[in-house]
């Protein structure tokens, strides 16, 4: 892939089968006022048409550079893994396949990033709103200047939001860990990792609108539990590593050894940051191990029903 060096933001999305909701992200582009940025667009192994529609695109006269990769499905977090290996831009932020950019968002990004650029931060956090412009959440504190990501909501922050971070900041940190058989790792562990040294430059503006598919999320997050239980004890490894407070530590011990469980790694508790928490909750574990399995066989008899 050539490299442009011109730009000073590369937009990223990931897209898998999306070629229904992809138009909208495109769309939201070409609105921008202001075009000084690459949308490179990472297929997680779609089947529905989208490389044929990104040629399409690629082909008129936008304003803007499209850049599309190809790559075998293998989850999100595999598609920002190839999507931070071939961005050369100075800062990157990523846009979901059913999302749009937010109003003039690359043009307040860049002038927020020229006002704080030569602060040392790893980038900055703004604002997810829905597509009728409500705040996912909570918006932020008028004193509020910086802050990191975990700092945000341990303070009681609440909702996604919108992080654009510095290229090599996000590569200075090791890529997402891909486990055998499995398509999730929570994205959080790069942002969680970089809260330990960087704060973000707080901009209390709608960077991108978001569109969430209510039904079956927590039905898909179940089983993703089910599905990918190394991924989820990784990251649960990770936030004991780090925790964010006393009862998030708990909960996510508890969760930790659920997923061990659920892989049947029987060296876990060896290999646990807090060793004795995470014996004291093995038995916990268990028992959302077996809520777990009682919830997906529940869902899973109801859609056969439903056939």
């Amino acid at each position: 892939m050539d490299k442009n060096t011109n730009c000073t933001l590369t937009v990223f999305t990931p897209a898998y089968n999306r070629a229904h909701t992809l138009p909208r992200t495109y769309e939201s582009l070409k609105r921008q006022s202001c075009k000084d940025f690459i949308w490179l667009i990472i297929d997680d192994g779609s089947t529905d048409g989208t490389a044929q529609l990104v040629q399409e695109w690629q082909s008129q006269d936008n304003g803007f550079e499209i850049q599309y990769i190809y790559k075998e499905n293998g989850g999100m977090h595999t598609a920002h893994n190839t999507a931070y290996a071939n961005i050369h831009t100075e800062l990157n932020v990523c846009i979901d396949s059913d999302d749009c950019m937010g109003f003039d968002a690359v043009r307040l990004i860049l002038n927020k990033w020229e006002s704080v650029k030569n602060k040392n931060y790893a980038g900055i956090i703004g604002l997810d709103a829905d597509f009728s412009g409500h705040i996912i959440g909570k918006g932020f504190p008028k004193d509020m200047q910086e802050t990191t990501l975990s700092g945000y909501y341990a303070g009681g922050g609440k909702g996604d939001k919108k992080l654009v971070y510095r290229t090599d900041i996000i590569n200075k940190y090791p890529p997402y860990p891909v486990f055998a058989g499995e398509n999730y790792v929570s994205l959080a562990y790069k942002y969680r990792l970089i809260d330990q040294e960087y704060q973000l430059a707080v901009l209390p503006e709608v960077l991108c609108n978001v569109e969430y598919q209510e039904d079956g999320s927590s039905k898909n997050m179940l089983r993703q539990y089910l599905r990918s239980p190394n991924g989820f004890a990784f990251w649960r490894k990770i936030c004991m590593q780090y925790p964010q407070s006393k009862k998030r530590l708990l909960m996510d011990c508890i969760h930790y050894c659920s997923s061990s469980q659920i892989s049947h790694h029987r060296h876990y508790i060896q290999e646990s940051p807090k060793k004795l928490l995470t014996v004291l909750c093995t038995p916990l574990g268990w028992g959302l191990t077996a809520y777990i399995r009682r919830k997906e066989k529940k869902w899973s008899n109801g859609d056969e029903n439903e056939k």
